[in-house]
C-alpha cells in the first residue's frame, strides 16, 4: 500500500521553531509547512509539492482576494517535519504511525525538499528531523491549508 507526501500549510505573520530552547528557524511573512512523508514515496511527491507549494496563490493582492503567492510576496518559509501527519486515528484511542516512511527514508526526502525550495531562491528556514520542537507562529487569516502529492 501506498501513501503519499503530506503538507499542512499556514500562512503566518511570523513563526519560529525552537529546539532544546534555541531557535532553529525563524521567518517573517510566508508560509509555515509541516511535512509528512508517507511509505513509497518518492521524487515525483517531492517534485510536486516544492513546485505546487511556492505558487500557491493564498496571499491577498489590493483588492484582498487570494491572487498572490509567495514567490510573488517575497515571502519566507519555514519547513519542519512532522511523522505525525500520518497518525491514523480510526481504531482505538491510540495513533497508529504505520504509514509514515521509516525515518531514514523519510529525512533524505525532508532534506532534498528543503533543497529543491532553495533551488528556487525561496528563503527556507527548518525545523530539526527528528527532534522535539516547540513552534511559535502568529497565522495570519487563519488560512490553513492541507496539501498531498497524490489523489
Amino acid at each position: 500500500m501506498f501513501f503519499y507526501m503530506r503538507a499542512v500549510i499556514q500562512r503566518v505573520k511570523s513563526a519560529e521553531v525552537l529546539v532544546d530552547g534555541r531557535v532553529s528557524g525563524r521567518i517573517g511573512k510566508g508560509l509555515l509547512v509541516f511535512v509528512g512523508v508517507g511509505r513509497g514515496d518518492d521524487e515525483r511527491d517531492l517534485s510536486y509539492l516544492t513546485l505546487k507549494i511556492p505558487e500557491l496563490r493564498i496571499f491577498e493582492d489590493q483588492s484582498e482576494k487570494f491572487n498572490l503567492s509567495l514567490k510573488e510576496i517575497g515571502g519566507e518559509m519555514l519547513v519542519v517535519s512532522q511523522f505525525t501527519l500520518y497518525g491514523d486515528c480510526r481504531k482505538g484511542r491510540r495513533p497508529s504511525f504505520t504509514e509514515a516512511e521509516d525515518p531514514p527514508l523519510a529525512r533524505g526526502l525532508y532534506e532534498r525538499f528543503i533543497l529543491r525550495l532553495r533551488e528556487q531562491n525561496i528563503p527556507v528556514q527548518t525545523g530539526e528531523f527528528q527532534a522535539r520542537m516547540e513552534v511559535h507562529l502568529i497565522n495570519d487569516g487563519p488560512v490553513t491549508l492541507i496539501l498531498e502529492s497524490r489523489k
